[in-house]
């Protein structure tokens, strides 16, 4: 078996002393030599600029980075001129994905889903970008059953994805078994565990209802039992996420793509008790 890649995703800061901040923070983050980092992208190209700035100022520092594409109400001709800024600037990496459809937000847009955008790279670059794609191991929250989930998945997959990378979880066979299921259907893509590690039991509540990611009652019921004892739920969240890193691992998969959160103490703990 081929050594795993390790992954980070940064979202792009709204504010200087937010930029300063990251720049701290993958000062810190890039001493543990990832594979590459990864900015976001926010809905409808609300956040393209700042993607562009942070990819540009990370390659700068001689990083490699991978920023995120969403063609929520993207045209055609707005996603060919990113498409085109990217490679002027030599980015071979792109995560493609639908994005978040804005509140209120009807049809329109030249891509309905994530496979158009994927189908439209691969037509009006070829093989210029390596292009991952997302997957849901406990189903889209917009999905009506798994098998459509997956079908959803195949299409993003053959349509020319390179690769795919999971929506956090913390059940092993949920990613287990989605890899199986995509295996079985003919998709033999890698396919990267999205990791979140566990430090504000508020903060990863919001985020899991608004993703559709599960968190287990026996974890739930013990980061509610710590109350605003914060250094015992980093301790806790800690152990249980490498833990799950381990079991990954151990069961085959390709590597893991951190969510920092933009913050690097977390991320480089799980990290060093992996290596």
């Amino acid at each position: 078996m081929s050594q795993p890649n390790f992954s980070i995703e940064f979202f792009p800061p709204k504010t200087p002393e937010g930029a300063e901040k990251l720049r701290v923070t993958r000062a810190r983050l890039a001493a543990l030599k990832p594979a590459y980092f990864s900015v976001t992208f926010g809905a409808g190209g609300t956040t393209q600029k700042g993607t562009l700035d942070t990819v540009l100022e990370m390659r700068a520092e001689g990083l490699s980075a991978a920023p995120h594409l969403s063609c929520v109400a993207g045209s055609e001709a707005s996603i060919r001129a990113i498409l085109q800024e990217y490679k002027d600037n030599d980015i071979h990496r792109i995560v493609a994905l639908r994005g978040d459809i804005p509140s209120g937000y009807g049809a329109g847009g030249a891509f309905a889903h994530a496979n158009h955008l994927v189908e439209f790279i691969r037509k009006e670059t070829g093989d210029w970008f390596w292009i991952d794609v997302a997957a849901y191991p406990e189903m889209h929250p917009q999905s009506r059953t798994p098998q459509e989930d997956l079908a959803n998945f195949c299409r993003k997959a053959n349509a020319g994805a390179n690769a795919a990378i999971t929506q956090y979880f913390y059940n092993a066979d949920a990613y287990f078994r989605f890899v199986d299921a995509a295996n079985k259907s003919g998709v033999q893509i890698p396919i990267v565990p999205g990791i979140m590690p566990i430090t504000n039991y508020t903060q990863l509540m919001r985020f899991s209802d608004m993703c559709g990611a599960e968190i287990p009652r026996w974890i739930r019921l013990k980061l509610a039992s710590f109350g605003d004892d914060s250094a015992s739920i980093k301790a806790f969240g800690q152990d249980v996420v490498t833990r799950l890193c381990e079991q990954l691992l151990e069961g085959g998969a390709p590597g893991l793509h951190f969510y920092s959160m933009n913050q690097s103490e977390a991320v480089t703990q799980i990290w060093q008790q992996l290596i």
